[in-house]
């Protein structure tokens, strides 16, 4: 028996048994990730940032494809810039760019801010924004990307968001999400909502 951290490392073979909520005692940093076609991946991890700061734990934020226009969790976390390191790496979506190889240099620099993050044992908790994406794009590769994230501190948690998650990277995490989208406004001609979808 073990940690889920040394499950995934492969020193242990067996998992361990479910505890019950209130008999869990393990304490460790973990990988989260958030997919899925429905809304509500990135809102849910910036509702861990605000969670995160509450308790006092420094944040690393690193958002690989939005980037063209402000958000409103921008605007808010950038108040706080002691506690949250807030890095918006991307230039928009591939099909709005039309320049793959820029992508992959603007993720590959966005990796290099993220390893940095990953490495920092002041940083509890290091939200990854659209990984997925570039994961899904081929702009970085699954295995240096999951061999970072597996090197960080031990109680470093990480999340992970954006559609088409990669099967390593969810059999890698601790807790996979998938947001399943069943009705959007934007289908009846609604337009994005300033504090609702950025």
């Amino acid at each position: 028996m073990g940690t889920l951290r040394q499950l995934r490392n492969g020193t242990v073979s067996d998992p361990p048994p479910m505890p019950k909520i209130a008999e869990a005692q393990d304490e460790y940093g973990l990988l989260l990730v958030h997919s899925g076609n429905g809304k509500g991946k990135s809102s849910s991890a910036f509702g861990m940032v605000a969670r995160a700061l509450g308790h006092g734990i420094k944040v690393g934020v690193v958002q690989f494809i939005k980037g063209a226009a402000s958000t409103g969790e921008e605007n808010f976390f950038r108040r706080f810039p002691d506690e949250v390191s807030y890095h918006v790496m991307g230039e928009g979506f591939t099909w709005e760019t039309q320049d793959r190889q820029r992508d992959i240099t603007k993720a590959q620099e966005a990796w290099a801010v993220a390893r940095e993050l990953l490495a920092d044992e002041s940083v509890g908790l290091v939200v990854l924004d659209e990984l997925n994406i570039a994961l899904k794009y081929g702009y970085l590769e699954l295995e240096p990307v999951l061999a970072d994230i597996e090197s960080r501190p031990m109680l470093q948690h990480v999340v992970v968001t954006g559609r088409g998650a990669p099967p390593g990277l969810i059999e890698a995490a601790d807790t996979v999400t998938e947001m399943s989208l069943i009705k959007h406004a934007f289908k009846a001609g609604v337009k994005a909502q300033k504090g609702v979808e950025f």
